[in-house]
């Protein structure tokens, strides 16, 4: 089997300080097939007062570098236009291109939806969900006038709801439709757009999770985080089939998330009862179809243009 490379690529992956980290696992492994690295974290966030230790982008790249490997450190916040801005600048300045974009970077903080602190919660969008959205508009024109991008959002297990996440299922489930997205504007171009749910052991886990925890020991001796970065390095890759999918990984198992839509109903004199008296019709979930991951095809629209204008003009 030909071994997959990345020789001449250049790969900028978020969040990737941390050992144990999954965005270290990815750095390393992309490392170790031949691509230039950007390291990017900015240490500890200050939200979370139980990250006991401080992420290191430093360390990371010396790790790749004493394995022979090319790696620059950058510890811009993704949480800002202006960071994820400066983080580009310094892939280009270093390697002169952008090639692939894994947004691995992320906040959570556990708390019931009516607890947490609305600071808490726009915190966490503007990381997990704005800071995928600042880098991949900064990445975009250069990707663009190469023909050619990867970019890997790194979602979480979130889909059907998990108690206490309410903040980091929304922002993390918003990279679905953002990858979905971007799948279909990268199209042209050569840019393709995925998503992946990893499950692994990071230093996210004892920063919310008690040692005697069920969860914390299943996370440790079952799910390493290396496991996940397989599937982040392939869909990376210049041969990556997919554009808009999403898929799952963690402790060796891999699939595929889909959505779906049933046949329902049409009904044009329809009420409120006429609802209640066919649900189960509507709820019925043998003639579902699968969604495509792609709408490239269907969207032949014609828009009028636009004018960029002032917030308050709006």
């Amino acid at each position: 089997m030909t071994e997959l490379r990345f020789d001449g690529r250049t790969a900028i992956v978020t969040g990737a300080g941390g050992n144990p980290s999954l965005g270290r696992c990815y750095a390393l492994l992309l490392a170790s097939r031949g691509a230039n690295v950007v390291v990017n974290d900015i240490g500890r966030p200050l939200e979370v007062p139980t990250y006991e230790d401080v992420a290191s982008p430093v360390a990371v790249v010396e790790e790749i570098r004493a394995l022979g490997g090319s790696a620059v450190p950058d510890d811009n916040s993704v949480a800002s236009e202006q960071g994820a801005t400066a983080l580009i600048r310094t892939a280009l300045d270093a390697f002169g291109s952008v090639d692939i974009l894994v947004n691995n970077a992320a906040l959570c903080i556990l708390a019931p939806f009516d607890v947490m602190t609305s600071a808490h919660y726009q915190r966490i969008v503007e990381t997990n969900l704005m800071g995928p959205v600042w880098t991949s508009r900064a990445a975009w024109p250069h990707m663009k006038a190469n023909g050619y991008g990867r970019i890997v959002n790194i979602g979480a297990a979130v889909f059907g709801g998990t108690r206490l996440m309410s903040a980091y299922g929304v922002s993390k489930g918003g990279l679905f439709l953002l990858s979905q997205s971007l799948a279909v504007e990268g199209h042209a171009h050569g840019i393709k757009a995925n998503t992946v749910n990893p499950i692994g052991f990071s230093r996210m886990v004892p920063a919310l999770q008690n040692e005697s925890s069920v969860l914390f020991r299943q996370l440790q001796q079952n799910f390493p985080p290396e496991l996940t970065a397989p599937l982040v390095a392939f869909l990376a890759h210049e041969s990556c089939p997919v554009s808009g999918e999403c898929f799952d990984t963690g402790g060796g198992h891999v699939n595929r998330t889909l959505i779906a839509r049933n046949d329902g109903f049409t009904d044009r004199e329809q009420t409120i009862e006429t609802l209640a008296a066919r649900w189960q019709e509507l709820m019925d979930p043998t003639s579902a179809k699968i969604l495509p991951a792609s709408n490239v095809d269907s969207q032949e629209w014609d828009v009028r243009p636009y004018t960029p204008r002032g917030v308050a003009d709006a």
